[in-house]
């Protein structure tokens, strides 16, 4: 299996994360994260924001271990963000992508296939949502 490695300083971050895990872990991923590094689109985050862990009693252990406050966090300036309430389109779940398939041994990260990510992110209504879904639409002032 070809790996296919976050850049620095993500993958440092995301390794010790996975060199803590005893089981594998899977995050479902949304967000500036998944634009930025799976899409290559310029959008500068400290964070990588998740929808669903599987399983998700490892939720709690994750957001101790690389949540906003952690010892992670203060070591790399980036963190995992549990993003409560986002509206992706139904079944989503089967059209994730494996973002960096086979970098880690325990930490698999899934990121939103473009389309249900471009529609999870109009229904914010956000200016700065609006411009990653083409910028090629952003209006010219």
């Amino acid at each position: 299996m070809r790996r296919n490695f976050p850049p620095a300083p993500w993958q440092r971050f995301l390794s010790e994360i996975d060199q803590r895990l005893t089981d594998p872990v899977e995050l479902h991923c949304i967000g500036g994260f998944v634009v930025s590094l799976l899409y290559s689109m310029p959008r500068p985050t400290a964070d990588v924001d998740f929808l669903t862990v599987v399983p998700h009693a490892e939720m709690r252990h994750l957001i101790e271990l690389a949540g906003q406050g952690s010892a992670l966090h203060k070591k790399f300036g980036l963190y995992l963000q549990h993003v409560g309430v986002a509206s992706l389109p139904e079944a989503y779940e089967a059209r994730l992508i494996p973002m960096f398939p086979g970098a880690d041994r325990n930490l698999r990260l899934l990121g939103a296939e473009a389309y249900d990510l471009a529609l999870s992110k109009l229904e914010r209504n956000l200016a700065r949502d609006r411009d990653i879904v083409d910028p090629r639409f952003q209006t010219r002032q």
